[in-house]
């Protein structure tokens, strides 16, 4: 590992990548190819994401290469944008949504790792790492896809760079590499970020205690990021011997080991986190929390295997079929698969494993419901255990077409919409004999089965429709997958 100045690393990354040997199945042997700012192939850069993104680093290099692939997952504000860079990423997060250049690349995250090995091969890794303890760095709050973006950069010959931060937690587990696996590194002592979390509303705070009684005592969570899994996990404090195996998490669990609610005895597993200050003195050089690669964390049959496996997942909508899409907003990529299909598939084949997802019933900007009849969108995940609003719980595992329509209708979606999704389902729906079903509850019968919460009831605007013919997920403030 060479240290070296800010102000050199963009050049010595420019010079490496101007003319260099190029590994690539076409290539003839000691074939070289012109790859930098002006070759047919713009080098591809891959960084670490989410609140991790090294700024500094990537500052350095901007300056010196002309043209170049971004790769990163779900980025933040901050980061180079300008002709000449190319943003890709399977996950869209703010730093990259929008942008009319963008290479939005469909996968769910178990796979992709895989990704590097093909069209998008590092030519450059930039790690934002922690400092060295006994010659070896940890990538400290970001592992994720990143180990195999390492493995797959020097397996061609390409550059591992570590943004060294006196601030980033060590933490153990697949993030740990020895210094003589980086090329070239420069130290910085930046606050690492902390976004601000939006406090549960009395919506929130009710779906959350309806999820959380769910979850029985021993069971292996994952959770998201955001307002709903935020909730869930302050109403799971009385709970014990709970495990944790998960892409990510903040804040919430961290106040569930503080109550005791935790095994003790299993480590907690993860990928990736961001959160408060706090959080990661939490993470530093703590033994019980191993950061493993994206490859072991969503494997759907390593999750399987986890006792009593419960995701826990929100959506922009889910329609009468139990399909749920967390990704597009109005035909517009929001977001991206991220890991929900591979807790989904994998928390279903568990022993008594569940998968749930948990939404509010109304979008309050487009004042539209985010139950529809069907899905104009393209689907997430489906075939959940359950499905969870503020005014119920729908069990959808097990369920006749039918049954789980019923469920959805009576349990989960908002009175203002009840009617019209009924009659929606009668319609698009027959029995044998052709004619409509008629026994799927309308939001009128459905009043009086149950007592529901005092959530305020917004008004439907007369032209909104609910059936999913016209109604589109409007985007959150935030998404928690």
């Amino acid at each position: 590992m060479r240290s070296v100045d800010e102000s050199a690393l963009g050049d010595l990354v420019a010079a490496r990548l101007g003319v260099r040997d190029k590994v690539d199945e076409n290539d003839e042997p000691g074939e070289v190819r012109a790859i930098g700012a002006g070759g047919e192939n713009p080098p591809t850069v891959v960084a670490a994401g989410n609140f991790a993104s090294p700024l500094v680093a990537l500052s350095a290099l901007d300056r010196a290469i002309e043209r170049y692939r971004l790769f990163v997952l779900n980025p933040q504000e901050g980061l180079p944008d300008r002709p000449g860079v190319i943003p890709v990423t399977p996950f869209v997060g703010p730093g990259m949504r929008g942008r009319p250049a963008l290479e939005y690349l469909p996968s769910r995250l178990g796979l992709v790792p895989r990704l590097f090995t093909g069209g998008y091969h590092p030519d450059v890794v930039v790690l934002h790492t922690s400092r060295p303890v006994g010659g070896r760095l940890s990538m400290g709050t970001e592992v994720n896809i990143l180990p195999a973006a390492v493995r797959a950069a020097r397996a061609g010959g390409g550059l591992v760079i570590a943004q060294i931060n006196r601030r980033m937690p060590y933490t153990f587990g697949d993030g740990e590499l020895d210094i003589a696996s980086v090329d070239l590194a420069i130290e910085v002592d930046v606050p690492l970020a902390s976004p601000t979390p939006r406090p549960p509303d009395d919506i929130h705070q009710e779906i959350g205690a309806r999820v959380a009684a769910l979850v029985p005592d021993g069971a292996t969570l994952q959770l998201g990021i955001g307002t709903v899994p935020d909730a869930t996990l302050a109403a799971l404090t009385g709970r014990r011997g709970l495990r944790v195996w998960t892409e990510t998490f903040s804040d919430g669990l961290l106040a569930l080991d503080q109550a005791a609610a935790l095994d003790r005895h299993a480590p907690i597993v993860s990928s990736f986190v961001f959160g408060s200050q706090q959080l990661y003195g939490w993470l530093d050089r703590n033994e019980r929390i191993r950061f493993l690669r994206t490859e072991t964390v969503n494997d759907p049959a390593v999750i399987a295997r986890q006792p009593l496996m419960t995701s826990i997942n929100t959506a922009l909508q889910v329609d009468l079929h139990a399909q749920a899409n967390a990704s597009y907003v109005r035909g517009r990529i929001w977001s991206g698969f991220g890991g929900q299909p591979d807790f989904v598939t994998g928390a279903l084949h568990a022993t008594d494993g569940q998968a749930i997802i948990a939404l509010p019933s109304w979008h309050a900007r487009s004042t539209s419901s985010t139950i529809v009849a069907a899905l104009t969108e393209p689907t997430t995940s489906f075939q959940h255990s359950h499905v969870v609003s503020e005014h119920g719980v729908a069990d959808i595992w097990g369920s006749s077409l039918r049954q789980q329509a019923d469920e959805l209708i009576r349990n989960v979606a908002h009175p203002d919409a009840r009617d019209e999704l009924a009659a929606a389902f009668a319609d698009t729906h027959t029995d044998a004999r052709g004619g409509p079903r008629a026994d799927v509850h309308s939001g009128a019968r459905a009043a009086a089965d149950r007592p529901r919460t005092s959530a305020p009831a917004p008004q439907q605007s007369a032209s909104r429709s609910t059936t999913g013919a016209s109604a589109s997920a409007v985007a959150p403030s935030g998404v928690e997958k």
